[in-house]
């Protein structure tokens, strides 16, 4: 990519610290105690529960003699009652520190968890960027998933059911005090949401690596987080116990994490949003299915940055000219979906084509991410986009 301007401030946000490797999770106890907790409120959600991830986590933080109370009943595409909800039980406990633990979802929720114990009213109330007034309590983020990269970004997402909205927070308080990545808590992902997580932090990666608000950070971050995946997703998918495999991906969303936080996002997240909401699709799954179709039409958006997709995902872009080599990013992807068993036609979930008005229609109200996005989009530019999708 072309060098960057000393003249433009770039920033870079992240967590206060990060520990990464097999068995870090052990080390919670301490930093729960150097952050100064004695009363630990757990977030989580009925998988992370069935997995029996659980007792693990809260055996050794009771034996060291702290109170520790457990809220499970996080649910995907978290409603917004849910953090208030928690916030409550959490309040009321006078809970001191929140520990997040579980995918995306458990993760935005304990940081909704963490600012509404110090904050009043609904969470829904400070939707927009650094709308809090008070710091929240200290929060340690765990993720079981190696994909939204929650625990290194500053964004809290929740779904406004009365409207049935996604409704995204924004702030450097909502970024953990610590992440802790431990591959061993991902090894029991099934498949298919290896693969749906893993699309989810590829997705990160790629929009912000060709964000027009990238930064040098973004460009470092995003393109390993690009590499790893590449590489580690069809391992992780096939074998579930590579450790090797599942601490690659578990680093590449954390990366991808920080990048989108550095560099923001694009239009495959707008349209994604709407088949969440309407049809109850995971965020990675959304994301995977709209990400092939969205790049091809952002292609001479950034053709550089997309030919340097393709090279980081082990294609041969030697001798071609500049459209042609950013045609094998889309490659490339459609190649890693396939590997992964994830189909990118909408037909194929059930989404009947006379719906696509629809998502077009919630597609604009998410129009904070047509901004960064490469390529100016029209809305019948997303119609036409939803209809290639089909």
């Amino acid at each position: 990519m072309s060098g960057y301007d000393p003249e433009k401030v770039s920033t870079f946000l992240a967590p206060n610290k990060h520990l990464l490797g097999k068995g870090v999770a052990r080390q919670l106890g301490g930093e729960i105690k150097t952050l100064g907790g004695s009363k630990v409120f757990v977030v989580t959600d009925p998988g992370v529960v069935k997995a029996g991830l659980v007792p693990a986590i809260i055996e050794p933080l009771k034996s060291e003699g702290m109170k520790v109370g457990v809220y499970d009943k996080v649910r995907p595409e978290p409603a917004a009652g849910i953090v208030d909800e928690a916030a409550r039980i959490a309040r009321s406990g006078r809970y001191d520190l929140v520990v997040g633990l579980g995918g995306g979802s458990s993760l935005d929720v304990a940081k909704g968890v963490a600012m509404m114990v110090t904050n009043t009213g609904s969470i829904l109330d400070y939707v927009g960027l650094n709308m809090f007034p008070k710091r929240g309590i200290p929060k340690i983020l765990v993720p079981t998933t190696a994909g939204t990269g929650s625990e290194a970004s500053w964004v809290c997402v929740v779904t406004d059911e009365r409207k049935n909205e996604k409704k995204s927070l924004y702030g450097f308080m909502l970024l953990p005090d610590v992440a802790m990545l431990d591959p061993v808590l991902t090894v029991s992902m099934p498949p298919s949401v290896t693969a749906d997580t893993g699309f989810d932090a590829l997705v990160h990666a790629i929009e912000s690596y060709v964000s027009v608000n990238r930064t040098p950070y973004t460009e470092i971050m995003a393109g390993e987080a690009i590499r790893l995946i590449s590489r580690n997703l069809p391992v992780a998918y096939a074998k579930g116990g590579d450790i090797k495999a599942r601490y690659n991906m578990l680093l590449a969303a954390n990366l991808a994490g920080m990048a989108f936080t550095s560099g923001g996002l694009g239009a495959t997240h707008g349209l994604a949003y709407p088949l969440g909401t309407q049809y109850h699709m995971s965020h990675g799954r959304s994301n995977a299915i709209m990400l092939p179709h969205v790049m091809r039409f952002n292609l001479t958006g950034n053709l550089e940055g997309y030919a340097g997709i393709a090279r980081m995902m082990g294609e041969n872009i030697d001798g071609l000219s500049p459209y042609e080599a950013s045609e094998k990013a889309v490659d490339a992807v459609m190649r890693l979906l396939g590997a992964v068993r994830i189909s990118c036609r909408l037909s194929d979930y059930g989404v009947q084509k006379k719906k696509i008005s629809l998502l077009t229609k919630e597609a604009l109200q998410q129009s904070r991410f047509f901004v960064p996005n490469p390529k100016d989009i029209t809305e019948e530019d997303i119609r036409g986009i939803y209809r290639d999708a089909y």
